[in-house]
This record gives C-alpha cells, sequence and structure tokens, in this order.
C-alpha cells in the first residue's frame, strides 16, 4: 500500500559511445554550474547521436548541434554536441530526425562531423542535461565508460 505513490524510477541512456564525466568538470559555466539543468557529460565516441529516452523530439535547434525529447510524463532531456558549437553554424552537424518525431531511446537523431567539430569548436564534450522544467527529485549517475544505450543517469 505504501509504494503505491512511489516515484517511479526513470532511466537516462547514453546517447554515444564514450566516457560519462560529471557536469561540474564542463569546461563551460552554463553546464558546469547547472544553470540549465542537472545531468552528466559525455566524452564521444562516434558520430551518430541518439535518442536518451523515449519521447517526442520538443526541439532540435536551427543549427542541429543540440535537442531535446519530452518523455510522456515529466522528464526532458537535451543533449548539446560539443561546447560553443552553436558558432560552427550548422556546418558538421546532420539532422537524422526531426522536431515532433516519436522516438525510442537508441533512435539516431543527429549525426555530426567530429574530427571538423575538434577542429573548430572548443571541445566535443557533449552535455546530457535533465531540464529544470522537469519533475526531478534525485539523480544517480553513472560516470564510466559507455555504449550508446547505455543507463547514464537514473532519475526518481
Amino acid at each position: 500500500m505504501f509504494g503505491l505513490f512511489k516515484r517511479k524510477q526513470r532511466e537516462v541512456f547514453s546517447p554515444i559511445d564514450g566516457q560519462v564525466v560529471d557536469i561540474a568538470d564542463v569546461d563551460d559555466a552554463v553546464f558546469s554550474q547547472k544553470m540549465v539543468g542537472d545531468g552528466v557529460a559525455v566524452k564521444p565516441v562516434g558520430d551518430i547521436f541518439c535518442a536518451p529516452i523515449d519521447g517526442v523530439i520538443s526541439k532540435i535547434f536551427s543549427t542541429n548541434h543540440a535537442f531535446s525529447i519530452k518523455s510522456d510524463k515529466d522528464l526532458e532531456v537535451m543533449v548539446h554536441i560539443g561546447l560553443e558549437t552553436v558558432a560552427l553554424e550548422g556546418k558538421g552537424f546532420e539532422r537524422l530526425a526531426k522536431e515532433g518525431d516519436r522516438v525510442s531511446a537508441g533512435d539516431p537523431v543527429i549525426k555530426a562531423d567530429m574530427n571538423y567539430i575538434a577542429l573548430h569548436a572548443k571541445d566535443t564534450i557533449t552535455p546530457v542535461i535533465i531540464s529544470e522544467e522537469s519533475d526531478v527529485k534525485q539523480i544517480e549517475k553513472q560516470l564510466r565508460i559507455v555504449k550508446c544505450g547505455d543507463v547514464i543517469m537514473e532519475v526518481n
């Protein structure tokens, strides 16, 4: 009976293969100081960035450097590919899905030319952020080497 109203744990999956690090270690105050929300970052290996949760693509930035997915319940997750990549004006990014598409965790959303981004952006590190609008009380982070689709955060 008491477990009836217990919050369901939700999982956030890695959008790319790589090394998961603490968001506080990202060399950008907007992310490291959690101004847009809490989360982790992935040092990516690969070029296909996938949906980290099941839901609807609520936003793909016009430059294709970042996207957000909103779950059917109360969770929205943003994937921001690299740092200061908005300045690339879309160069090095290819949209594989569109806003409004229903996706499952692991579905491809953006293809990125990581060699180009490494040469022309500040960093390739990719913050995976749970938006401040999400109904979240606690985030358990998995800081380790991951494959696309591995759990990187458990959210209550």
